[in-house]
């Protein structure tokens, strides 16, 4: 289990900053979703976490600075899922998912027996298994989502940072993806931090929310605090209603403006 501190963090790209001045606590087995309007800085505050650009500020992760981590321990301490991740050419469900093993490998060390009985552990996991000898491009975007999670899961990592993991699903897909995260961050104790579009998912699977805004933290705390209808339709430019379901969860319905 990992715990996230992060103290006036700044990040960016060639001299331009994308997001700063974020800070948070996160306990161990907590999940966190960050939200916000595109081009806001949250895929950049997840690269900055997961030590992808640079960045200034405190990242601690179990007390530890990640800063000083050298890159492999920072590999099997953080398993990181991309928006859009690389799909090598002629790669099995099998040997995609193998690459979540490398940080745990030495510089010329193949994949051993332990390897691939935690590979085979995460394919049935998620499963996976029917699919393990089948080529990655021939997957639905389903199973190709549960794939790259599966890769991330391999690396038995801590903390799971995962950037718009339903990007391209529909609504059946993406609750039963957010379902299995769930469910293995219940299991393995996993600490979790999504980016995600749907406001309505985040809502309903998240512990605490963290709305970025051009860059900067404009609210922070828990789905019923950060989602209220004059702060989403502030930053959003949207005309929304936010509604509460029978079993309490926030419900984020856009409307049409009056005519």
């Amino acid at each position: 289990m990992s715990g996230l501190v992060l103290r006036a963090v700044a990040a960016g790209y060639s001299g331009r900053t994308a997001v700063s001045s974020v800070s948070f606590d996160m306990p161990a087995g907590s999940w966190l979703a960050v939200i916000g309007p595109n081009g806001a800085g949250k895929s950049t505050l997840l690269k900055a976490i997961a030590g992808l650009v640079p960045s200034t500020g405190e990242i601690r992760l179990d007390g530890v600075a990640t800063a000083a981590l050298p890159a492999r321990a920072r590999a099997r301490a953080i398993g990181y899922a991309p928006q859009t991740p690389l799909i090598p050419d002629g790669l099995t469900v099998t040997d995609y998912v193998l690459l979540g093993r490398t940080p745990h490998l030495g510089a010329l060390a193949r994949e051993g027996a332990r390897d691939l009985a935690i590979v085979a552990q995460v394919l049935a996991r998620l499963d996976l298994d029917a699919l393990a000898g089948r080529a990655l491009r021939t997957l639905s975007g389903g199973e190709r989502q549960r794939a790259v999670l599966a890769r991330v899961l391999a690396q038995q990592a801590g903390l799971l940072l995962l950037d718009e993991p339903t990007t391209g699903l529909d609504i059946g897909h993406a609750q039963a993806l957010l379902e299995l995260v769930d469910r293995l961050r219940a299991e393995d104790g996993a600490t979790v931090v999504t980016t995600l579009h749907d406001l309505t998912l985040a809502a309903q699977y998240a512990d605490r929310l963290l709305l970025l805004d051009n860059g900067a933290p404009v609210a922070v705390g828990t789905p019923e605090q950060v989602l209220r209808q004059e702060i989403v339709a502030r930053h959003y430019a949207a005309e929304v209603e936010v509604l509460t379901t029978a079993r309490g969860h926030r419900v984020v319905v856009p409307t049409r403006p009056a005519s």
